[in-house]
């Protein structure tokens, strides 16, 4: 019998699917942006139990659809990403800011709850630019719920769009250096760690 060279692919291989689902649902009805709190949530409680990075070593679909764009599809230019975007300065820095950017969010859906803001029915790309939005507001929600999905949809959005551009630029899972809840699983197993 001829022993098969060909690795067997795994369920976490195809979770690239995950990814670009959730990307497509969040397009068409911006409600389903709260499935995204999983990508949050999962890796900080493997982390908390002591699995360290295992969530973005092998389960983020995130980091799946990169290493598939970049490899299979050769879409990466596989160059070593700068020193400076591995520095501990750097993904502490972008750490700090992703999570300032991210209470901004939720004090913008905290306005609109407490009633001093109306709905914005908008996603901002890469912190700065305010994308109308509106046909994907289809089903009418709470005004406070669908803020949060139109924010938290521009932060998944805004990461794979930095996350695209590092893999094109450098290696394929070059934003899996500088992600702001890698740096933060790292961190969580450090501490636990001493």
């Amino acid at each position: 019998m001829k022993k098969n060279n060909i690795d067997k692919k795994k369920w976490s291989d195809y979770l690239w699917i995950f990814t670009l689902v959730y990307l497509m649902l969040g397009f068409f009805n911006i409600l389903f942006a709260w499935i995204g709190l999983i990508c949050f949530i999962v890796p900080i409680v493997i982390s908390l139990f002591g699995g360290g990075k295992a969530y973005c070593n092998h389960y983020c679909g995130r980091g799946k659809l990169f290493q598939l764009l970049g490899d299979k599809f050769k879409l990466s230019r596989n160059m070593d990403i700068p020193r400076f975007l591995r520095s501990k300065k750097f993904r502490y820095g972008f750490l700090i800011f992703f999570m300032a950017m991210f209470i901004n969010m939720l004090y913008s859906t905290y306005l609109v709850y407490a009633e001093v803001n109306g709905l914005r029915e908008f996603v901002t790309l890469l912190w700065t630019f305010k994308v109308p939005w509106s046909w994907a507001y289809t089903t009418p929600a709470t005004p406070w719920i669908a803020q949060f999905a139109f924010g938290f949809y521009s932060v998944m959005l805004t990461s794979t769009i930095l996350g695209l551009i590092t893999m094109v630029l450098y290696k394929p899972r070059s934003w899996c250096v500088y992600c702001p809840m890698g740096t933060m699983t790292q961190g969580i197993s450090q501490l636990k760690d001493k």
